[in-house]
């Protein structure tokens, strides 16, 4: 007998032992306790779809320890943190201003965990003489599912800083910098600090100000959003004195805790922002007051005074790397938003039956296990690796854009669907998918929101023509498909998209912009249905599945076909319903008791 068997509402004249099972709370435990590697038949394949058999041997007992870290204490430590989020100690006793960012215990000994399972990955891998980039990227994963706060915190710009201090700071602090980060006393200690009350993405118009003193900078400034504000080191974006006042004035610069000399260095945080989710990574508006700085860049041109005038160019190429990281966010956050949402539709019950058996609940979860599937391959191809299907690994500069505006906006609609699939229960903070709605909404803004990334589509296609190796990657995924239906299909519009940007391009201004966002979601669409076409190849060949090919199939009937004037109403059959069990076991694999 348990203590929900004493109640007295659970004696009333109409209360069954039926019903009781519907709202036995150890039933709906969700995606929290199970090991997320072990369980997703998809991130197993896209793994065996990347590296050789040696490589997998030597990756997957770490990820597999990693799935039941992310899966079990990182994501109830994510929660604690979340109702608990970090603080701001202004000023000391004395009234000096300190800004000390407090950090709660289940966020340090979260980040601690992660760094250290992390760590042993990477030396495992390297030990075993590969890279371990690929393999460190599905471990972020598997962390942004659990904390999406907890993965921008350990990502915000960590290898950005070195490159750019390895290059260009004065030896001393150069020496000073990589040794703390060789140590790993700095990891998840670096943030990018570009945004001012001037406007978040018309960086050209920030005035921050750098003044040169010695072979150092002082700055003074404010940024309206930085986000992991308790770090050590920032990269911080800057116009020189005597600089335009213009995006060709803008320069980087590194910026320390502490000074040279070991003082505190002019860096003072106003307020910490009470956001809507990613409460677990520390933002704040950061001032800066005669602060230490660093010059991160070349000797300067006549025409931009002290700076480069490649101080935004040159972040926005480290950006592109950042969106990529933003579109595994969203992936992460839809990826946990499906289990959920699988998780509760197996467990609840209603009219007479699991929700999971109800034919428009079918339909909603396969479109949900299509779409994650669809984004994972997108934004696993955009990391450049190779595999087994088509060895030629390209990274497209415009397909990182495209990837994020497309996954990102998943991540919201996932966490949305899954909230409507939990109802009222959803709605409610103490059950785990409000979280993801709060959560994923920030990276359609973080690293620039949508419109932002179809402007820089624009870029791509008019200043280094970049939409034709997207092109090429798509015509090289459909050249290893197979011949059926669905490759011919996305073949067609391939050839299509290839006519809308000719057509694009002699187009007039305004017109032309307006239009962007429908040409950059039909770039993602067809980018999709192509890498989907190319995996399900693989797997029919090697281990003679039919499932991807599923996936492909159902993507390109939703996103690619022609529905006619009945919008499809009229077909003969409907493979998600008819295969549905098949879909669900190829993209959760949990025990009975489930």
């Amino acid at each position: 007998m348990t203590e929900y068997d004493l109640e007295a509402v659970d004696r009333l004249p109409f209360s069954t032992q039926e019903k009781s099972q519907r709202y036995r709370t150890e039933s709906y435990s969700g995606a929290t306790g199970l090991n997320w590697y072990r369980t997703d038949p998809t991130l197993q394949f896209t793994m065996a779809y990347y590296l050789t058999p040696d490589e997998l041997a030597v990756v997957e007992p770490h990820l597999n320890r990693i799935g039941e870290l992310m899966g079990g204490p990182v994501a109830r430590w994510a929660e604690e943190t979340d109702r608990n989020p970090p603080r701001l100690e202004r000023y000391d006793r004395w009234g000096h201003d300190i800004s000390r960012v407090v950090m709660p215990p289940s966020f340090t000994q979260s980040k601690r965990a992660v760094l250290d399972a992390q760590q042993e990955l990477r030396d495992a891998v390297r030990g075993a003489g590969f890279r371990s980039s690929l393999s460190v990227f599905a471990s972020n994963y598997l962390l942004n599912q659990a904390d999406i706060g907890m993965g921008c915190a350990l990502g915000t710009g960590g290898g950005m800083v070195q490159s750019l201090v390895a290059a260009y700071a004065p030896a001393d602090v150069r020496d000073y910098v990589l040794g703390k980060f060789d140590s790993g006393e700095w990891a998840g200690e670096t943030a990018q600090l570009l945004t001012e009350r001037t406007g978040g993405s018309d960086l050209g118009a920030l005035e921050t100000t750098a003044r040169r003193a010695g072979d150092a900078w002082l700055l003074n400034g404010f940024k309206w959003f930085a986000s992991n504000c308790a770090g050590e080191a920032f990269v911080v974006l800057a116009k020189p004195e005597g600089a335009p006042d213009s995006s060709r004035g803008v320069a980087n610069f590194l910026v320390l805790r502490t000074r040279r000399d070991g003082t505190r260095n002019g860096v003072r945080v106003r307020r910490l922002k009470d956001k809507l989710g990613t409460r677990s990574v520390a933002s704040g508006e950061v001032e800066f007051v005669d602060a230490e700085a660093f010059l991160l860049s070349g000797e300067p041109s006549t025409d931009a005074g002290p700076s480069d005038g490649k101080g935004l160019g040159r972040m926005m190429e480290l950006t592109n790397a950042a969106r990529l990281g933003i579109a595994l966010f969203g992936l992460a956050n839809a990826r946990r938003a499906l289990v959920e949402a699988l998780c509760y539709a197996r467990q609840r019950r209603a009219f007479d039956g699991p929700l999971i058996d109800k034919p428009l609940m079918r339909r909603k979860l396969a479109e949900m296990v299509v779409d994650v599937e669809a984004a994972q391959a997108m934004v696993f191809d955009c990391t450049g690796a190779t595999n087994h299907r088509q060895p030629r690994g390209i990274r497209q500069r415009i397909a990182v854009p495209v990837t994020k505006l497309k996954v990102a906006r998943l991540g919201i609609t996932a966490a949305s669907d899954a909230i409507e699939i939990h109802g009222g229960n959803g709605y409610i903070e103490t059950w785990p998918v409000a979280r993801l709605l709060r959560d994923g909404q920030v990276n359609t803004i973080w690293e620039g929101p949508d419109n932002i990334l179809c402007l820089d589509v624009r870029r791509g296609i008019v200043q280094s023509r970049a939409h034709e190796a997207l092109l090429g990657r798509m015509r090289d995924a459909v050249s290893v498909s197979d011949d059926d239906e669905t490759t011919q299909l996305v073949v067609e519009r391939i050839e299509d998209l290839d006519a809308a940007i000719t057509a694009w391009e002699k187009l007039d201004g305004a017109v032309a912009e307006a239009r962007l966002f429908p040409l950059a979601q039909f770039m993602g669409e067809v980018y999709a249905g192509a890498l989907l076409t190319e995996q399900a190849a693989w797997e029919r060949e090697t281990r003679g599945g039919e499932r991807k090919a599923l996936l492909a199939r159902l993507y390109a009937r939703r996103y690619l076909a022609d529905h006619g004037p009945l919008r499809g109403i009229d077909t003969d059959s409907d493979e998600g319903l008819e295969r549905f069990d098949e879909l669900v076991d190829g993209a959760l694999t949990i025990g009975e008791e489930w």
